[in-house]
């Protein structure tokens, strides 16, 4: 037996792990380090978050990840050299907070990562029959292994397109093993750069459980603010959306959009919300015109609109709890939106489960990383709503 075979065994074999879930959205501020006890597996999983934080991407990394991030045309040059300097710069930024909390290496047992997702195409998008669905994050693994020295398990969504699904969301898996709950209907609503939920059931019913993409959460906000507030990276305290005016007529050209008609499951990204999408929205409703602040406020009012939307849908009239986390949880508008018009569910954050709201996505690669290592013995799985029953992960060693 190699010698790195006998240590996974090993590790599985422990009572409990400690693995670093690491993850990158679309927003590019900052790499999500979560530091996690986990126990068990499947529905007998157990985590606690010992230490989280948000390292800031550098203006030098988002650039050149911008240069590439959810264009069709690129310089394939580009996008080989950032594969392992994303690997080699998340790797770096591990190491940088394993000394900040005074945590040696061989503490760890596996590092958890997302990698940065620089394009995600499913069929429905790509509307070109020669072709199945498609998804890509950069930082390669084995890069992110050799320069930390951990053993890092990687590229989670190629296996669920392997298995007939689309590649996200993700969350469901971990959303069932932690979060399920026999004493109410729950619904777990991220709001990234797209917003997401996972619907839990209490009946604890596996094949009534299904997650999907919801639409826009914080992407063309982001995007807009950067375009026409330079040094802004987000509208903080949505200062701007509450300075602003709603446009009805922008509102309802951006609401048109075949993806809200589909059912769910079903995924989107930044590929398809951008300023593009704005702008033609604003040419097909003669909106162009409207000062920056009616902007923001009719586009954090559409974010609002969709989110409402999908989780009337979901709970069809049950009384459900909202459990949200995310970016979205800091913008106090969208949130007052989304409490003023679900008064009949109570809208929290995943603080109320002991699960820090802005380290809940990289908690879940903890929870994927660990299924990898020991889970398998309770599969979950929906195929009606493309939740594919598979293991996902590739594990990459240290040398």
């Amino acid at each position: 037996m190699h010698q790195h075979i006998e240590t996974l065994y090993q590790t599985a074999a422990k009572s409990q792990r400690k693995i670093i879930g690491l993850m990158s959205g679309t927003s590019l501020d900052g790499l999500d380090i979560a530091l996690c006890t986990v126990t068990g597996e499947g529905l007998n999983t157990e985590v606690v978050l010992e230490r989280f934080t948000t390292l800031s991407y550098h203006d030098d990394f988002r650039s050149r990840v911008r240069s590439v991030f959810s264009k069709r045309a690129v310089d394939l040059q580009t996008v080989t050299l950032l594969n392992p300097w994303i690997g080699q710069e998340h790797g770096r930024m591990v190491n940088e907070c394993l000394a900040l909390w005074q945590i040696p290496h061989t503490e760890i047992d596996v590092i958890a990562s997302h990698g940065q997702t620089i394009f995600h195409c499913p069929s429905r998008q790509h509307n070109d029959n020669r072709w199945g669905n498609a998804t890509l994050q950069l930082g390669d693994g084995d890069h992110l292994a050799v320069t930390t020295g951990i053993t890092t398990i990687s590229d989670f969504r190629q296996k669920h397109i392997a298995a007939g699904g689309e590649g996200a969301p993700l969350a469901v898996y971990g959303d069932f093993l932690l979060f399920s709950s026999s004493a109410e209907n729950r619904i777990m609503l991220n709001i990234g750069g797209i917003a997401n939920l996972t619907w839990l059931p209490k009946s604890q019913d596996a094949t009534a459980v299904f997650s999907s993409d919801i639409g826009p959460g914080n992407t063309i906000m982001d995007a807009y603010i950067q375009q026409h507030f330079p040094g802004l990276l987000y509208d903080e305290g949505a200062k701007v959306a509450a300075s602003g005016k709603v446009s009805a007529e922008l509102l309802m050209a951006l609401q048109q959009d075949p993806f809200f008609a589909l059912d769910f499951p079903k995924t989107s990204g930044p590929e398809v919300f951008n300023l593009d999408y704005l702008a033609r929205a604003q040419q097909d409703s003669a909106t162009q015109d409207l000062a920056p602040a009616d902007v923001m406020a009719t586009l954090n009012r559409f974010s609002a609109e969709m989110i409402i939307r999908a989780i009337q849908q979901s709970c069809q009239g049950q009384n459900c709890t909202i459990y949200a986390s995310g970016g979205g949880i800091h913008n106090p508008l969208l949130m007052e939106q989304l409490a003023a018009a679900l008064p009949h569910n109570r809208l929290t954050t995943t603080a109320e489960l002991a699960i820090n709201p802005d380290a809940k996505e990289a908690v879940l690669f903890a929870v994927l990383a660990n299924e990898c290592l020991v889970g398998g013995k309770q599969p979950f799985s929906n195929a009606r709503e493309g939740i594919p029953a598979v293991t996902m992960g590739k594990i990459s060693f240290a040398d």
